[in-house]
């Protein structure tokens, strides 16, 4: 049985164009530029076809822009499509932006049972889901709050809760998740899981590839509002990572107005290269690598904490490194131009493809500033000449790093010994 089928859906935003509210609205807007030329359109999706088995879950990937959340909005009747057509079978819950479908008058009870009767569900139906809601949402002592005093985390809780318990057919995530923390994030795709398990359709956008890798047998990735490859997660993903090597190890933002960051810092260059300053697309596993971010500070007194984060070509998270430095750490710093470096120690890295994700935050409150995944990439190599973990080895090697570790090896007196 089909639960969504996708026939030659493409989605066009005019951009700098008022929201038309109204038919008037639309109608005078046509009159007012009957010839606007194509420069100002941005087709978000492009003649996409695809089509879901009921029971499926399976992934949406691709950078962002892609036109993965369009898709996402129009499945699930949020945005109508330019053309072609969307055909779903069954009834749809979905989670795309923290809070959507919430009104932020009503208290956390209220938006439960309003949900669960927008879902077309009884009010019997939806009391006898409720205590698994709020069990699982974490979120009790708050219930009778109204939800425009939660925060994101609060808010993203209950909102997947409710989108997960009211039983639909098919279930929609976007990339909220990254708004909860690590022990709720396996919660919500332990729910997920099991939704799928279940007989239900979901369907996952996420930037976690390892994630998506963990969640999804089918993966299908979007790019520039196309279908760029649809099949075996695992393919698709490594295909996605490669294509991400067209970055290069280095990237640089001439403009700071369409940097990545806000008012506080902007992001200049990110770039992977030696201890002596050599840019770096295939680093030798033995030697030293350097990530280097450089940044403008635009507001006095920010107190700011850089962090990168390595991903291997199926997604998996290698590692987080937080900069700690002691002249910096949890000291404000003054409006002007820094660049920090990390440096990565040779033989530690695994050979293959690695992706750079910088983020600027600060902590108190905790603010992201910047998130920029995928920022560059690199590929570290093993020339097998000696002087690194794989020894005299010349076969695959698994592992998501390869440390040459210290072996120390004592000669027993005896054979019994």
């Amino acid at each position: 049985m089909i639960a969504i089928k996708a026939k030659n859906l493409s989605k066009r935003y005019v951009l700098g164009a008022a929201r038309a509210d109204s038919v008037r609205d639309a109608l005078s807007g046509i009159l007012r530029s009957p010839r606007r030329s194509k420069r100002d359109e941005l087709w978000a999706l492009n003649d996409v076809d695809f089509e879901v088995k009921a029971g499926e879950t399976i992934g949406i990937i691709g950078r962002n822009g892609a036109g993965k959340s369009t898709l996402l909005k129009i499945l699930s009747r949020i945005t109508r499509p330019t053309s072609g057509r969307a055909e779903i079978r069954g009834r749809v819950g979905s989670l795309l932006e923290v809070g959507t479908g919430f009104h932020n008058e009503l208290t956390g009870r209220e938006n439960i049972y309003m949900n669960g009767a927008i879902l077309g569900m009884k009010r019997t139906e939806i009391a006898s889901k409720f205590d698994e809601i709020i069990a699982f949402s974490e979120v009790e002592r708050f219930l009778d709050t109204p939800v425009k005093h939660y925060s994101s985390g609060m808010y993203m809780r209950l909102a997947f809760s409710v989108a997960a318990h009211l039983e639909p057919e098919i279930l929609i995530v976007d990339e909220v998740l990254s708004v909860g923390d690590a022990a709720f994030q396996r919660k919500c795709l332990g729910k997920m899981r099991e939704s799928g398990e279940t007989g239900r359709t979901v369907l996952f956008v996420s930037h976690d590839m390892s994630s998506i890798s963990r969640l999804c047998r089918r993966a299908i990735w979007i790019s520039d509002g196309r279908i760029a490859a649809d099949g075996q997660a695992t393919e698709v993903i490594g295909r996605y990572v490669q294509q991400l090597a067209g970055s290069g190890a280095e990237k640089t933002w001439e403009v700071a107005s369409v940097a990545p960051g806000d008012d506080v810092v902007r992001l200049r260059s990110v770039r992977v290269c030696s201890e002596s300053g050599e840019t770096l697309n295939s680093p030798d596993i033995t030697k030293p690598v350097v990530v280097e971010v450089t940044y403008n500070v635009l507001r006095e007194g920010a107190v700011l904490s850089p962090n990168i984060q390595l991903y291997d070509e199926r997604g998996t998270c290698v590692f987080v490194s937080i900069d700690q430095e002691e002249r910096w750490h949890r000291q404000p710093r003054r409006p002007a131009a820094y660049v920090s470096r990390s440096t990565i120690p040779g033989n530690l890295l695994a050979e293959g493809s690695l992706t750079v994700t910088v983020v600027i935050a600060t902590l108190e409150p905790m603010t992201v500033h910047i998130q920029e995944r995928d920022a560059v990439i690199f590929t570290v190599t093993d020339p097998n000449t000696g002087g690194s973990a794989r020894a005299n080895y010349a076969g695959q090697l698994p592992g998501v790093v390869r440390p040459r570790l210290k072996w120390e090896t004592i000669e027993l007196e005896g054979r019994d010994k």
